[in-house]
């Protein structure tokens, strides 16, 4: 009960100090104020950055693997011709695997093409520079399909290749204004297509990617009548990719991943000094990349900040060496009377823990202020952890900056403090 009295007394003689020098306080206060505003703000926009890259990149899927003809990532010294006269997979390569992959090792599996550069008309309206993108039953089991209105294909429709779609908000809005889209009618590639379903709009991205405001769905036995898939020699043909998505608690999917380069190469009937016909990539490598650029950026950001930082620790340390020698009769009042050295101590030291909160927690407050400002692009939001790890700063140099003249403080000799003017 004493250390918590004398503790509150403590940061009762703090607060008054603070209050009797107001526009010292102040002038402190805006050192620290401006070098937690420099590095929160830093990690703010990098977080941003990061979460909107990341969900730009949602369209790839989560926890899934993709066997196609090309790798993403092309391996040093690799000739291209071998990537060049692979073969594409097929419907029925998709057929085989599902039968023979092991049901309990994934959640689900699908075959997807699609081309981009596409213009879809609907009387005199057109809209150009569309993606139409030929899906299997099974590819809502796999990537994120947000329909707002409509419903999805049934397999009867894609095993009769019926000349159905799912289009975007985008494409919907454009060809047939404000009214429903469902039943309408629209061409494509010299096709007509009935619309049944229309997806929510995501709107726009920081990076240019695939985006289903502007993505058309259809069969992929229609998307193989009008683009003929299975001839995807040519390197700039469609190429369709088989997707399969690994369970929930499988945090790498190697296994998976291990389990499905034996099924297709047992498919395709290669031998076991054979090399394989067909990549296998994953989303989780552009992860990777992000983390380890943005981990750099935050890094270089920190830095900078933390010069900002320095200013005003130098500041803190400063008026505290002032309001030491300006109080020293005081303290020697305080220390005839029985103050403990650490009563002092935590005095002056809380003094400029003080100080450093307030500044740090003002600077916070004015990156939330910028978060406000309403963007496009780019939303920007603060994380609590970023909320923390101001704060935290702020107590450490608070500590660093206060600690030196507290200790002197409370060392001073009680008769030589009285004495002093």
């Amino acid at each position: 009960m004493l250390a918590l009295r004398l503790t509150l007394e403590s940061f009762r003689f703090a607060w008054q100090a603070l209050k009797s020098n107001l526009l010292r306080t102040i002038l402190s206060l805006l050192g620290v104020t401006v070098g937690i505003f420099a590095i929160i703000a830093v990690f703010t926009v990098v977080d941003s950055l990061e979460s909107n890259i990341r969900q730009s990149m949602d369209f790839l899927g989560e926890k899934v693997v993709y066997v196609g003809k090309w790798p993403w990532k092309f391996e040093p010294n690799r000739p291209w011709w071998k990537y060049f006269n692979r073969p594409v997979p097929t419907q029925r390569e998709f057929r085989a695997i599902q039968r023979m992959l092991n049901p309990n090792s994934h959640m689900g599996m699908a075959i997807m093409a699609n081309t981009g550069g596409n213009t879809l008309k609907a009387g005199n309206n057109s809209l150009t520079d569309c993606n139409l993108q030929g899906v299997s039953y099974e590819y809502q089991q796999v990537s994120k399909v947000p329909i707002a209105e409509g419903r999805y294909f049934t397999p009867q429709e894609i095993d009769l290749a019926r000349n159905v779609a799912i289009i975007g908000a985008d494409i919907a809005e454009n060809l047939f204004g404000g009214s429903s889209a469902l039943g309408r009618e629209f061409s494509a590639r010299g096709r007509k297509f009935t619309v049944i379903g229309v997806m929510k709009k995501e709107g726009k991205k920081l990076i240019d990617t695939p985006s289903n405001d502007t993505n058309c769905l259809i069969t992929f036995g229609m998307f193989s009548q009008i683009f003929a898939v299975n001839n995807g020699s040519s390197m700039g043909g469609v190429s369709p990719n088989i997707i399969v998505k690994g369970r929930e608690d499988d945090q790498n999917l190697a296994n998976l991943e291990s389990e499905l380069q034996g099924v297709m190469r047992n498919v395709r009937g290669l031998k076991p000094r054979e090399e394989d016909n067909f990549a296998l990539n994953r989303p989780e490598m552009f992860g990777e990349l992000i983390s380890k650029l943005f981990s750099v950026i935050g890094v270089a950001g920190a830095v900078i900040g933390s010069f900002a930082m320095l200013v005003g620790g130098f500041g803190i340390a400063n008026i505290m060496f002032v309001s030491v020698k300006e109080r020293t009769n005081i303290i020697g009042i305080q220390k005839s009377l029985g103050a403990k050295n650490y009563f002092i101590l935590f005095q002056f030291l809380f003094e400029a823990i003080f100080l450093c909160l307030i500044g740090g927690a003002a600077g916070i407050f004015l990156v939330f202020l910028i978060t406000l400002i309403p963007q496009d692009s780019l939303p920007l939001f603060l994380s609590a952890g970023n909320v923390t790890l101001g704060l935290t700063v702020s107590v450490v140099i608070g500590i660093l900056a206060g600690i030196i003249p507290a200790v002197l403080a409370s060392n001073l000799d009680p008769v030589i403090a009285i004495r002093s003017k």
